[in-house]
């Protein structure tokens, strides 16, 4: 690991949301969430969280863990509709602690000079 080949990734948690009225169809409870640390998703034991709630916010996790612009949206905009247009429910990204990683420790492509 060079110091030269650090870079640094926000870890995340995906909470549900629940308003106050309406019908939850994802089979989420208060309280379900996952974290996200580097590329390896965390789940409290004995929770499951629905395919189709994770693959609603799965392409905007890579971004949400980069530093962004202040303005950037990804910055501001935390949270995402349940895939289904009956469910009430959102999922709030939230972003946690910076983590660092080493480039040579993330992939064979090395770094050009």
């Amino acid at each position: 690991m060079s110091v030269n080949d650090l870079f640094e990734l926000y870890d995340l948690r995906v909470e549900v949301v629940f308003p106050e009225n309406g019908p939850v169809y994802c089979g989420a409870k208060p309280g379900d969430h996952f974290e996200l640390r580097g590329e390896m998703l965390h789940m409290p034991p004995g929770q499951g969280f629905s395919i189709y709630s994770l693959a609603s916010v799965l392409p905007l996790l890579a971004a949400k863990q980069r530093p962004t612009h202040p303005h950037d949206w990804m910055t501001t905009d935390a949270e995402i509709a349940c895939p289904d247009p009956n469910c009430v429910t959102r999922l709030r990204i939230k972003r946690l602690g910076l983590r660092r990683f080493s480039h040579a420790e993330t992939t064979a492509v090395p770094l050009k000079d």
